[in-house]
C-alpha cells in the first residue's frame, strides 16, 4: 500500500502545495471531487486518461490517512 502513497506527489511550487498524483497538475481533490459527483473508476480514467487505475487508489487511499488520525481529547 506505501507504494501506492508514492504516486501521490506534493510540490509547494505546484498547485498551490497540494497533493497531486505523480507530479502532474491534477490534484487528489479533482479525483476525490469526481469520484464524489458520482463518476465511476472508468468514467474517470476516461475523463484524465493520464491517470492510471493506480493513481485512483492512491487518491482514495492518501485521503483515508488523512482523515484516520486521533484526537487528543485533554
Amino acid at each position: 500500500m506505501t507504494i501506492l502513497l508514492e504516486r501521490i506527489t506534493i510540490n509547494p511550487r505546484q498547485c498551490g502545495g497540494r497533493p497531486c498524483i505523480r507530479g502532474m497538475r491534477i490534484r487528489v481533490s479533482d479525483v476525490l471531487d469526481l469520484f464524489a459527483a458520482g463518476l465511476s473508476a472508468g468514467e474517470i480514467l476516461e475523463e484524465m486518461p493520464d491517470l492510471e487505475e493506480d493513481d485512483l487508489k492512491a487518491s482514495l487511499l492518501y485521503a483515508s490517512r488523512k482523515l484516520n488520525h486521533p484526537i487528543l481529547v485533554p
